[in-house]
């Protein structure tokens, strides 16, 4: 997407992966990727299964180590490095990487012994050494955001799968991150809930959140999304605004799924 192009409303470039490549073994998933992502603007990617959306997802907070490349986000640079991927200085890097990106996975990995509110100030206490009720403050604020305030003192178990997933966004969002990276967080919900998580979503997109998103949901990235990447075999095939990408795409490989995917 050229800057001409650009919503007005996104700013400077905020995440910036190079070159990433991924081996599994002898299996290539992760084929020279680079992809730029600016703040305020919410990028969803698509693609069918195996095509390497959750592992680039994964690369670029180091989650999974990428076998060559480097991740830039918000001034902290890590380069790929597997050899010492347990070096000191690496996993610093790695750890200012992931202050600065929090992840949303499809399951909510909620602490089960704590209520709501400890799940959400835990991190801020332990992480960044914040005082107690500056994080108690923030998490009542998260929590209004997603509309779970009101089970600030519940405990996992007593939640829907859809509002623990909520209050994983508003856990990650205490933190403060320059991006939030969701994996497909609605694909372990009831088909009942996943609306109530993608109007959260959808929310946060439309605040300005710098959000980068693997979705199978066609509808909510036509409807949230600033930009499309499409994947395929590693790469990425084809990007740019959701109405070019899931109404007119120019790239046969992305024509091929959109026919598949509204068939299915």
């Amino acid at each position: 997407m050229t800057d001409a192009a650009l919503p007005a409303h996104v700013g400077d470039v905020i995440v910036r992966a190079t070159g990433i490549e991924k081996y599994f073994d002898d299996n290539h998933v992760l084929r020279g990727i680079d992809l730029e992502v600016r703040q305020r603007e919410a990028v969803m990617i698509v693609g069918r299964s195996g095509s390497g959306k959750t592992t680039l997802l994964r690369c670029l907070n180091f989650l999974e180590e990428p076998t060559v490349g480097s991740v830039w986000i918000d001034g902290v640079e890590v380069a790929a490095d597997p050899l010492h991927a347990r070096d000191r200085r690496h996993q610093e890097q790695i750890r200012q990487i992931r202050l600065r990106a929090g992840m949303l996975f499809q399951e909510f990995n909620l602490f089960p012994h704590m209520s709501v509110l400890d799940n959400c100030i835990e991190a801020p206490l332990r992480v960044r050494g914040e005082a107690r009720q500056r994080a108690i403050e923030r998490a009542t604020y998260y929590l209004e955001v997603v509309g779970l305030v009101e089970k600030r003192d519940e405990f996992p178990a007593r939640l829907s799968g859809g509002q623990k997933q909520r209050v994983a966004i508003a856990r990650a969002l205490c933190m403060e991150p320059k991006v939030l990276l969701f994996d497909e967080p609605t694909s372990a919900l009831d088909p009942e809930l996943i609306g109530e998580v993608l109007r959260v979503m959808e929310d946060l997109a439309h605040s300005g959140t710098t959000m980068i998103v693997v979705t199978h949901e066609m509808h909510f990235a036509r409807e949230a999304a600033d930009r499309v990447v499409f994947m395929e075999d590693g790469v990425i095939a084809e990007q740019g605004p959701p109405e070019q990408i899931l109404e007119a795409p120019r790239d046969e490989r992305t024509k091929r799924f959109l026919r598949r995917f509204l068939l299915t």
